[in-house]
């Protein structure tokens, strides 16, 4: 699994703290981490939460990512973004408990954590637990067990309704405001990182031509 960290403006100068917890994770599963940033509060490729959603959708449906861990001050404007999108099922993730239900019940391939909200003593020992709980296991497996068939159905009927209730990626990429989708792109590895594993080419081809304008 290839998993993103993608960090907004508010909380930019926890993304070292945040890409160590989740790395430490990560890497004892064999999954691969890529950071996307912003790297720091100074970072010049700065991020709203808007763009968040918008450079999460297109790792996610360009297959450069499999998995994206982001958030906010509270999670929750990175979450909306997020499922603004197509191909994209964020949810809002406080504690362990929040990422494993998550995982076993909506089978998303987003979070979105309140890097803000109690974030204290202790704050880094709780986002290495919610990465353990959210990893753990196969997603997909329903919680409670028993509940698994329904839950799967749930989940197959939510995929159907997005394939009619959103339009394709690089034509909403296309309409947006070309500066808001060149900034979300601005990253100083985003070009490196993206398209080194972009397996969708058409995708990869519209990136290209909006970083060029």
């Amino acid at each position: 699994m290839r998993i993103a960290l993608i960090n907004e403006n508010s909380q930019a100068a926890k993304n070292a703290e945040i890409e160590k917890a989740l790395r430490k994770v990560a890497e004892e599963k064999g999954f691969e981490v890529d950071n996307y940033g912003m790297y720091g509060a100074d970072d010049q490729a700065s991020l709203t939460y808007v763009q968040v959603g918008i450079l999460a959708a297109v790792l996610l449906n360009g297959g450069a990512a499999d998995y994206v861990i982001t958030g906010c001050g509270t999670g929750e404007g990175a979450m909306l973004a997020c499922n603004s999108f197509p191909g994209v099922i964020c949810g809002h993730v406080e504690d362990p408990l929040d990422a494993y239900t998550f995982a076993q019940i909506n089978d998303g391939n987003a979070i979105a954590i309140p890097f803000a909200k109690g974030y204290g003593w202790g704050g880094d020992l709780n986002l290495e637990y919610i990465f353990e709980k959210l990893f753990c296991e196969e997603s997909g497996q329903g919680y409670p067990r028993e509940r698994a068939v329904p839950e799967k159905r749930n989940k197959q009927i939510l995929d159907q309704v997005k394939t009619v209730t959103y339009r394709s990626l690089t034509d909403i990429l296309k309409e947006l405001d070309q500066e808001l989708v060149k900034g979300a792109l601005a990253g100083e590895r985003f070009p490196d990182l993206f398209f080194a594993n972009c397996k969708d080419e058409k995708l990869a081809q519209c990136v290209r031509e909006i970083l060029a304008r």
